[in-house]
């Protein structure tokens, strides 16, 4: 018989995904409306007990295909990003000494086909990928504006000795 490594369940019988969250980290699956005219997706709303909030800055931003954007931590504003279009991994990692997840690594994969709205708190570094073939387009609604003279924004390198995670070598990031 051939050696082969057995597969590893990633979902329950129910359909939920196995896998420890990292705290405080939020996904709320979108309800995309199909008619003949086109497409309408909701990103948030004050109605959801969810996320309610006014966001005070919105801005919009695209990967292409094979890059990475990270990794990146706040310690002040949480990030809210909605996937418009495409195909994105994103992989975060809880770097809070009092978090119940501190040093836990989560992915979190999203396409046009499972869109939803990720909430991401402080204290936790984040990455995002463009795992398919066309350019990924994602909305972002941070939970305080960005700030040109002191940005809120704190960066490592895709690959380092701090994070326990690794990007294939055919990634290139920023």
């Amino acid at each position: 018989m051939i050696p082969a490594q057995q597969d590893q369940s990633t979902v329950t019988s129910e359909g939920s995904r196995k896998g420890r969250r990292i705290d405080g980290v939020r996904f709320r699956p979108a309800v995309t409306h199909v008619d003949e005219r086109g497409q309408m997706c909701e990103i948030n709303s004050d109605a959801w007990e969810f996320n309610r909030f006014l966001t005070p800055w919105v801005s919009m931003y695209s990967i292409t295909p094979g890059m990475a954007k990270g990794w990146v931590v706040h310690r002040e504003q949480d990030d809210r990003n909605f996937l418009a279009a495409g195909r994105v991994k994103w992989v975060l990692y809880d770097a809070r000494v009092d978090s119940p997840t501190y040093q836990n690594l989560q992915e979190v994969v999203v396409t046009q086909f499972n869109r939803g709205l990720l909430i991401v708190p402080h204290g936790v570094f984040h990455a995002v990928q463009n795992i398919g073939a066309d350019e990924a387009v994602i909305i972002d609604l941070p939970s305080v504006p960005y700030n040109h003279e002191n940005p809120d924004k704190y960066r490592l390198p895709l690959n380092n000795d701090i994070i326990p995670y690794r990007f294939g070598n055919d990634v290139r990031g920023w």
